[in-house]
């Protein structure tokens, strides 16, 4: 369950803006947990209030799309997919108050210096990522953004093993690549109990 936070209050985005202060808000969960959608929630919720947004990707996420980023339910947003976190700095106009950025685990290091450079610059900065990797240690640079953000939000899904809640993202392929990138069938949703860490043994219960 997801909690409204007190910024998504006008008054209080308008004390924010007056103040000229950015800031960070930051999503993350295991896959399957409505990260991706939670973000879209929060950036179309922006345009009603009609501001103006950009969003970004990384370019190797092109599972549902190019130019979108998009939930596993469906939901959809225009996004532009860039390289690197530089490129995606170079690509922010000066009018844009509300940056969201998708699958934050993707991107490299200097990330955490661009969201902190774009809310130092009076920006409201929505990032949703992995907080763990398929070995249930802490995926960077995701770890650093928590640390920066002024605002958390955590995603659970639902353990496919159990029903119980969900925490990890059990790959369920050999693979020692940190990074692949797959939906279901290639990774599933497990709670504390059935979430087997990565072996030479088969991962699949």
């Amino acid at each position: 369950m997801v909690e409204e936070f007190v910024f998504d209050n006008t008054e209080e985005r308008r004390k924010h803006r007056k103040n000229g202060a950015g800031w960070v808000e930051v999503i993350v969960g295991s896959m399957f947990s409505g990260k991706s959608e939670e973000l879209i929630r929060r950036l179309k919720r922006a345009q009603i209030a009609r501001q103006k947004v950009q969003v970004f990707k990384p370019k190797l996420d092109d599972r549902y799309s190019v130019e979108e980023i998009a939930s596993h339910s469906g939901m959809t947003h225009v996004s532009n997919p860039v390289m690197t976190a530089q490129e995606l700095l170079d690509r922010i106009k000066d009018d844009t108050e509300v940056v969201g950025i998708d699958e934050g685990q993707f991107f490299d290091i200097g990330i955490v210096n661009a969201v902190n450079q774009l809310a130092n610059d009076g920006k409201r900065v929505i990032i949703a990522g992995l907080d763990q990797d398929y070995t249930g240690k802490p995926f960077e640079p995701m770890p650093q953004l928590l640390s920066i953000a002024e605002f958390i939000t955590k995603t659970h899904a639902i353990c496919v093993r159990c029903g119980e809640t969900a925490n990890y993202s059990q790959r369920t392929f050999e693979s020692e690549a940190l990074v692949e990138v797959g939906a279901s069938g290639k990774y599933e949703a497990r709670c504390r109990r059935c979430f087997v860490p990565h072996s030479d043994a088969p991962t699949v219960l």
